[in-house]
């Protein structure tokens, strides 16, 4: 037996990697199972061509031990096995490709995975052992041997005794500190759960001997207990199954399980693709969003395995933010296990396969919407307010991609419609797509504004989220048909001879409404008579970008930016308050500006805005019923 040395840069690795600079422990296990799954392919493999060997594949299998004593944890298979070579060429030298990269991280302090970035899973080890044997009997040799290493100062390579080909992996775990319990990897329950959680689809069984107590017969507090071996893995993954072996329970107990959802999900989606990319991806649609979704907690991705192994829980860059109610996985053999979190962040695989992926949720959606609505009115109360955050987010930049996917409440229909449905009963020569915001769909319905729309015979669209007519405005038009807020300056539904009447009517009132005006000081821009009215006296409309919802929006943020609609108070030319208006200015000019700022306030009431001065209102109210 010799001491051998590692080189030197493999060193400097393998001391960082010693004293913790991974703050993952557990994945250790994952690594060395992987690595006990490859050698058993690969003995499988060369059993196919090679008639010399005569395995059989449902012998293969990886064990695990425990023994608290010695603080081992042991870790075998029965796969091709190392010879001496191999054992000094793969464990003696620490991945050559990842070196340079390695020396310019640490020179630049970067936070790097060490363990993705190099391929150096078998070296985790050492984050949780002060000692790493590897005993291994290569199917190409008739001796074994023994490689030993207590960390950045060396190994040593021997001969021994090991009649099974194979490989056996013994960990002494290191002694509990005050900032770590490695002992917790002592224990069979939290090796059961790294495995469960890491490598439940390896393909061959992963075996352990787990300790059962029960109560003796007929005692009520003595125990005895039995030992028994036990399969800690499912090793055959649901999405890599033929769709048409499994049933729709079957996913659902599978998502309820992985998820933790007391609730079936909506939709599931299974699917393989081929081509540049090959993968497996199962994902599933929630029926509800979870109590953090909504929340800066909340973390959004899908789990990403690698040929069945997990090798990452929630990558995020798999969902655009506007999906990430998705919940499932991906599979894909095209992707390295060993690929760290900023390395799948340029991989070109994964962004393909993140490109389908959003293809695919977004079919699934049109084909809930186009024929299951009801499930997907139940969808949208609850994602649908994400969807309208996608499409004004990044200046618009993904509108059109979710336009299709939008459902409002129409004031014909009585139920939520599309845009794509509102058009389609657009009436000839109509150019222009309505709504109305306001907080529920009663008080958008005797909002005085849309009185009048309604009696034209127009759908109005009812928006009652807060971020509605931000996603109006972001639109702008859906099929070259304008969005118009029917609350907005801009409605235009006068003919050219009611406009003609109106323009006089306003200009010969114009000293009036000066005198209105200069009641309400800086409150409005201007006051006019309007045709947009049928039994409404007064009402508000808005000119320019910010709308009269947009002001309760914004101003109800708890920020310190305040904003101000540009509104002009419109009176209904042809109710029986204009006449009055007019009678006042020619005789009571104080009653005019009592009448006008009681107008003023019944019409912020009406749009759900606060009065600023109450007291002055009620105190008017009751001065003009008391004549």
């Amino acid at each position: 037996m010799k001491k051998r040395q590692f080189k030197a840069e493999s060193k400097k690795l393998l001391d960082l990697m010693i004293h913790s600079i991974y703050t993952n422990k557990e994945i250790f296990l994952r690594e060395l199972i992987s690595n006990a799954s490859d050698a058993i392919d690969k003995l499988y493999y060369r059993s196919l061509t090679d008639k010399k060997l005569k395995v059989k594949r449902d012998s293969f299998e990886i064990k695990l031990a425990i023994d608290k004593e010695k603080r081992e944890l042991t870790i075998q298979d029965n796969g091709c096995g190392m010879t001496e070579e191999e054992l000094e060429n793969n464990l003696g030298t620490i991945a050559q490709s990842g070196s340079l990269v390695f020396k310019e991280a640490t020179e630049k302090k970067k936070d790097i995975d060490i363990i993705g970035q190099f391929g150096v899973g078998f070296y985790s080890a050492f984050m949780v052992s002060d000692e790493v044997s590897v005993t291994s009997h290569s199917v190409d040799s008739d001796k074994a041997y023994r490689w030993t290493s207590k960390g950045a100062d060396g190994y040593t390579i021997e001969e021994c005794d090991k009649e099974e080909i194979g490989t056996t992996i013994t960990l002494k775990i290191k002694e509990d500190t005050e900032e770590e319990k490695y002992s917790e990897f002592l224990e069979p329950y939290r090796i059961q759960g790294i495995v469960k959680k890491y490598s439940d689809y390896i393909r061959y069984p992963i075996k352990m001997d787990i300790e059962h107590r029960h109560l003796k017969e007929g005692s009520k507090d003595e125990y005895e207990s039995h030992i028994e071996e036990e399969t800690l893995n499912s090793m055959i993954p649901i999405w890599k199954k033929n769709k048409k072996d499994i049933k729709q329970e079957d996913y659902n107990h599978f998502y309820q399980e992985k998820f933790f959802d007391y609730e079936e999900p909506l939709r599931t989606i299974h699917t393989f693709v081929e081509g540049q990319c090959s993968y497996y991806a199962l994902l599933y649609i929630p029926s509800h969003a979870s109590y953090d979704y909504y929340s800066k907690e909340f973390e959004k991705g899908l789990s990403l395995y690698a040929n069945g192994v997990m090798i990452m829980d929630k990558c995020s860059d798999l969902l655009p933010d506007y999906f990430s109610f998705v919940k499932g996985l991906v599979d894909s053999n095209d992707l390295s296990l060993n690929i760290s979190r900023e390395m799948l962040q340029q991989d070109r695989k994964l962004q393909l396969i993140a490109k389908n992926i959003e293809k695919k949720i977004k079919s699934e959606l049109i084909d809930l919407l186009e024929n299951d609505r009801e499930n997907y009115e139940k969808f949208f109360k609850a994602f649908g307010m994400q969807l309208k955050f996608g499409i004004y987010n990044n200046y618009g930049m993904d509108k059109d991609k979710l336009k299709d996917l939008m459902i409002f409440y129409s004031s014909t229909e009585k139920k939520m419609v599309t845009f794509g449905e509102y058009v389609s009963r657009m009436k000839e020569n109509q150019d222009k797509i309505y709504y109305a915001c306001g907080e529920t769909v009663d008080k958008i319905d005797d909002l005085p504004q849309v009185e009048k729309v309604k009696d034209k015979d127009y759908e109005i669209l009812y928006l009652t989220d807060y971020v509605d007519e931000f996603v109006m405005q972001t639109l702008t038009e859906y099929d070259n048909k304008k969005f118009v807020n029917v609350s907005t300056d801009n409605l235009d539904l006068d003919t050219e001879e009611e406009k003609e009447s109106l323009k006089k009517q306003n200009e010969e009132a114009k000293d009036m409404f000066a005198s209105m005006k200069e009641a309400l000081k800086t409150e409005i821009q201007d006051v006019r008579f309007t045709n947009r009215l049928k039994n409404h006296p007064v009402c508000l409309t808005s000119e320019g970008a910010i709308s009269l919802e947009m002001e309760k929006v914004i101003n109800a943020m708890p920020t310190d930016e305040k904003v101000k609609a540009t509104t002009v108070m419109e009176i209904n030319a042809t109710h029986p308050i204009a006449e009055k208006l007019k009678d006042l200015y020619q005789h009571d000019k104080k009653e005019l500006e009592n009448y006008t700022k009681i107008l003023y306030a019944q019409a912020r009431l009406i749009e759900g805005l606060p009065i600023t001065n109450p007291t002055e209102i009620t105190n008017l109210v009751c001065e003009v019923m008391s004549k």
